[in-house]
């Protein structure tokens, strides 16, 4: 994150020979270098449950606390790799209703630091002492920047689904006395109207106007209970998703069954891949059920690069404890993976949990803050957001907001 390079000795002679920066890492100072004492747990093997106690430094908490010989008050290393590794989803805790670790859970959320970016503040921190100890140390900067992903779970509502689904869905908005979505749906059809959830033409313009880093994830699972979107062979909606690939990037949405079953993954990839033409490096996993450490496996084993899962969608904040993207690193296996774990903050569905004014400045503070980390604040979307039928002004008020733009 500091953008140091680095080499790394076990030998005591090589480390006291060398006459530029070092800092060492262990049970006590070899000298006069830069010293941070460890605590036990990256030495270990696996996992098991550990007594964390959090408490203040400096603008920020931290934990897994050290000596006063160390210069700096707990093992930062230890602390982060907790965070990053989400090492405590692989301990026993209870789930959601969804079979998901709930955010009520993490420790972030229950000493109240959910909302704040720690590891971000600990590597600035960490910089700041760095610099008092070696004046002369050069560091990399990194760049504020804001990045909205779209789900895109159904690309229409009412348009190319079918004549059973349809004359379905005619039924119940009868039946039901939804005398307006009735109507939309008929005028839908006769084109009259354009498909409510078909805003691909707003948000690509909205991209174009304001330079606006996106990601459109689409869905191209099997029409299922949970998966209800149209075929991904009906030519709209490979249009749509070819016509949006000239502007943002291109992920996969997982369907239901992907998130579970390495197969209907690969098929799922595979569609997505014939219709755009190149290989797929994004992915989202719609039920936000992260499924630690198996699930970024499969990701990895099928050659995604990229997964923006990591967030919790039912609340703002760090899941893991930064902004900042990152490989993901596997406790069981003791290996690195060459998937890239990209954080969000934001996820829509925090909507329903918040007040409008209430979800703005809180939005506010925390954009503020990824701001003075040099962080990236990435939110999560769906496009049905930016529909008439789920209040698109606030969304669409949210988006500017979020990427600073009137």
């Amino acid at each position: 994150m500091l953008g140091i390079q680095i080499k790394f000795t076990s030998k005591i002679e090589e480390f006291v020979a060398h006459d530029g920066f070092k800092m060492s890492y262990g049970k006590q100072a070899l000298g006069n270098e830069f010293f941070i004492q460890n605590t036990d747990i990256l030495l270990e093997h696996g996992f098991g449950e550990l007594e964390i106690k959090v408490q203040p430094w400096g603008n920020t908490v931290c934990f897994f606390p050290v000596s006063e010989n160390s210069d700096l008050p707990f093992d930062i290393f230890a602390a982060s790799f907790y965070l990053l590794t989400r090492y405590e989803e692989y301990l026993p805790h209870v789930k959601d209703e969804a079979g998901r670790f709930p955010v009520s859970e993490s420790l972030a959320y229950k000493e109240s630091f959910l909302k704040t970016p720690v590891v971000d503040l600990w590597a600035q921190n960490f910089k700041k002492v760095l610099r008092d100890k070696f004046p002369e140390m050069e560091f990399k900067n990194a760049q504020f920047q804001v990045e909205s992903i779209f789900a895109v779970a159904q690309g229409f509502v009412f348009n190319n689904k079918g004549i059973i689904r349809s004359v379905v869905g005619w039924g119940n908005d009868l039946m039901k006395l939804h005398f307006h979505r009735f109507f939309d749906r008929v005028k839908s059809w006769m084109k009259i109207k354009k498909d409510p959830f078909d805003v691909f033409d707003d948000l690509v313009s909205l991209i174009k106007k304001h330079s606006i880093s996106a990601i459109f994830m689409f869905k191209v699972s099997d029409f299922t209970l949970y998966d209800r979107n149209i075929n991904y062979n009906r030519i709209p909606y490979r249009s749509n998703i070819k016509y949006v690939s000239d502007y943002a990037k291109i992920g996969l949405l997982l369907g239901h069954y992907s998130s579970q079953t390495l197969k209907v993954l690969k098929t799922e990839k595979f569609r997505l891949e014939n219709i755009i033409h190149y290989p797929l490096e994004n992915v989202l996993n719609a039920r936000y059920d992260l499924g630690i450490p198996e699930h970024f496996n499969t990701l990895a084993e099928l050659e995604f690069d990229n997964d923006y899962s990591m967030g919790y969608p039912d609340d703002l904040g760090f899941r893991a404890g930064t902004s900042f993207s990152y490989l993901f690193y596997d406790i069981n296996l003791e290996i690195t993976s060459p998937l890239k774990i990209h954080p969000y903050i934001f996820n829509s569905n925090v909507g329903k949990k918040y007040g409008s004014e209430e979800l703005k400045k809180e939005i506010a503070k925390i954009h503020e803050r990824v701001k003075e980390v040099d962080g990236t604040f990435r939110a999560i979307f769906k496009n049905e957001d930016f529909s008439e039928y789920y209040n698109n002004k606030r969304y669409y008020s949210l988006l500017k907001q979020i990427h600073e733009i009137e």
